[in-house]
């Protein structure tokens, strides 16, 4: 199995961050993650924003990583769309090859692949997807990490084609019983109490568990935690987690 088994069983954990999508507060998060997934100018960001991206990832020694997404960007990216395995996979390649475009002549290694939004989700549950969306990646960087939803579909085509992943749980996001994130378009989607956002990271970390909406405690791998940039108080919000896993001698690292 081609993982990062070394990095999965000490304390340590990658904390990532959703970027380069309009909210202008890269610079303040920056210092507080080690992985950044920039979006690829389909559901949010271009050429520009790419380049001043990973700009501030550079100065700051943090994980470059594509993030794919819908080619919608009234909605954000965050609506389902049928999409067929060929659709999906040019989608994908196309978004490779605008980020690597402008990342190579910066002297810029794509370390990991996290997809967006509901291509993200839709990927997570169909393992049709899921497997056109992993062996695109591989034909092209059979070495970059797949970052997908802890236990999903997307990891399992990862682990079943022998790709690098990194099984991915959210600080700031609810849980079903089922492992699946509280879709958004409910009330309670979202965390945005800061405290309760951070003492579910340390329990994620710590324990590999999560108390879902249904009151109940399920067990999840995490390898990389998510935080949203484009969230409500963002920036303390990742300064606070940042805090709190290392005053617990969690390491925040991303996998080499």
């Amino acid at each position: 199995m081609n993982n990062f088994n070394s990095y999965k069983h000490s304390l340590q954990i990658d904390l990532n961050c959703d970027m380069g999508e309009g909210m202008d507060n890269e610079a303040e998060i920056m210092p507080y993650i080690s992985s950044a997934n920039i979006a690829c100018g389909f559901h949010a960001g271009n050429e520009y924003t790419i380049k001043k991206t990973i700009e501030i990832a550079l100065e700051h020694g943090v994980a470059i990583g594509a993030h794919p997404g819908y080619d919608d960007p009234e909605n954000f990216g965050r609506l389902s769309q049928p999409i067929s395995v060929l659709d999906l996979a040019e989608l994908i390649n196309d978004q490779i090859y605008l980020f690597e475009k402008i990342a190579t002549p910066m002297g810029a290694t794509i370390h990991h692949v996290k997809l967006h939004g509901a291509l993200y989700n839709d990927c997570a549950k169909d393992p049709t997807l899921s497997k056109i969306f992993v062996q695109t990646i591989q034909a092209i960087y059979p070495d970059t990490y797949i970052y997908g939803l802890s236990e999903s579909n997307t990891i399992q085509q990862a682990i079943l084609f022998g790709q690098p992943y990194m099984q991915e749980v959210f600080a700031d996001r609810t849980y079903q019983k089922d492992g699946t994130l509280t879709p958004r378009h409910m009330q309670s989607a979202l965390i945005y109490d800061i405290d309760t956002a951070c003492a579910q990271a340390v329990e994620l970390v710590l324990h590999k568990k999560v108390r879902t909406l249904q009151d109940e405690i399920i067990k999840l791998p995490a390898d990389t935690i998510c935080i949203h940039g484009d969230g409500q108080h963002a920036i303390e919000m990742a300064k606070a987690i940042y805090t709190t896993l290392k005053d617990k001698a969690i390491e925040i690292k991303y996998p080499q």
